[in-house]
């Protein structure tokens, strides 16, 4: 595997969601009225990435890049083609003629990847000085990722 891996997440493309506040109430001992607050990651961001953890362990086993490298990300979105696609559409988005502009965002997208692989792939996500990011139609919704390590 040497300078560079890649592997792919299976189905459809998901975002990095917000983070979300839940908010209590609660009497202070002097019987007043108090709050408490606390962010935590919506369930579906935990659970995705988990997936994005589980298929680089799958398919690059325990290879992880040096700290300090300076690392090139390549990710490529398949979000699935509408059910109410024409057959006319349907083949111009598979030949990429048409792409799609709906969401997760790509800035969300490649935020899930990056924060997931924190201490798998490399130390940090702060070693990505390069990324490449594009969307597009396909049978089988997809998310590819290649991670290349840059030469000192």
């Amino acid at each position: 595997m040497g300078n560079s891996v890649s592997f792919t997440i299976y189905g459809e493309p998901k975002g990095k969601g917000r983070p979300r506040v839940s908010v209590r109430k609660f009497k202070k001992p002097d019987g007043s009225d108090g709050t408490f607050s606390q962010a935590y990651t919506p369930k579906e961001t935990v659970s995705y990435e988990n997936l994005v953890k589980t298929e680089y362990r799958l398919q690059c086993g325990e290879f992880i890049f040096p700290d300090k490298k300076m690392l090139d990300m390549r990710i490529q979105a398949f979000y699935p083609i509408p059910k109410s696609a024409s057959k006319k559409q349907r083949e111009r988005m598979i030949n990429h003629e048409v792409r799609p502009t709906k969401k997760p965002d790509s800035d969300n997208i490649i935020k899930i990847i990056a924060d997931s692989l924190n201490k798998l792939a490399y130390h940090d996500d702060s070693q990505i000085v390069d990324v490449m990011f594009r969307k597009f139609y396909a049978e089988k919704p997809r998310v590819t990722v290649t991670i290349i390590g840059l030469e000192d």
